[in-house]
């Protein structure tokens, strides 16, 4: 874990009530796809946890929900701001099992967690096939992104306004992948854990207190004992999990 001052170089909405942040820093913190950062914010006590969407050695790229007080005023951050941000937070994805076909599956707000993963992935001569999970059609980002690093792009609807209509485990039907990895609500992390033919990996989201597992508040219940979801995880293996 690492504690460093980013300045926002932008934000801009881009589906309903999602936002992008671009930071500028040192992001040395950060090693795997899937870890989080937890993010101070004037006027709160709490720290606002945000999985991470992208990086390089010098930037920081966030995309987040507006759903409470706090994310609606970082929201109203300006360029040229600065934010202490704690980073590293997590345990990230394994990539070493993904063979070569691997599937991940985004539910929302999980799905910026997914691009950089799926950008290691390419990198290293995989051929992922991403499956988006939205409400409505308003509520759709990143499609054309992760389409651009090379990815098979399936986008799912519930009201069948884009793309499939259904869930993401309707556009599962049919497809052979070697893996999978998935981030999401729990109500989805279900569905892909019954309609799933491999073994794979769950990304929680969990309210936290201290974001690096000394408060215990996020902690979770495994088949290997109790995990801390902000410290042991938040990705957690299929064969783990208790429903």
């Amino acid at each position: 874990m690492k504690q460093e001052i980013f300045k926002i170089k932008s934000q801009q909405t881009i589906a309903n009530d999602i936002v992008k942040m671009e930071l500028e820093g040192n992001t040395d913190g950060i090693t795997a796809s899937g870890q989080f950062v937890n993010i101070k914010l004037d006027g709160f006590y709490l720290r606002r946890p945000i999985s991470v969407c992208d990086y390089d050695k010098n930037s920081l790229t966030l995309i987040y929900k507006i759903v409470g007080e706090g994310t609606l005023a970082m929201s109203k951050y300006e360029e040229g701001a600065e934010l202490d941000i704690l980073m590293g937070l997590g345990n990230g994805y394994d990539l070493s099992k993904s063979g070569d076909a691997p599937l991940l599956i985004g539910g929302g707000v999980g799905v910026p967690p997914m691009y950089n993963l799926c950008k290691k992935l390419v990198s290293e001569g995989k051929k992922p096939t991403v499956i988006l999970g939205f409400n409505s059609k308003c509520d759709v980002f990143y499609e054309n992104e992760f389409a651009a690093l090379g990815a098979k792009v399936l986008v799912t609807t519930a009201d069948g306004s884009y793309g499939i209509k259904g869930f993401v485990t309707d556009a599962m039907d049919g497809l052979d992948y070697t893996y999978f990895y998935t981030c999401g609500p729990e109500p989805m992390f279900k569905a892909v854990y019954n309609a799933s033919k491999t073994s794979g990996q769950f990304s929680f989201e969990e309210r936290m207190g201290c974001g690096f597992g000394a408060c215990m508040g996020c902690s979770c219940k495994t088949k290997y004992g109790n995990k801390r979801i902000c410290k042991d995880g938040p990705v957690l293996e299929k064969e783990e999990i208790i429903w």
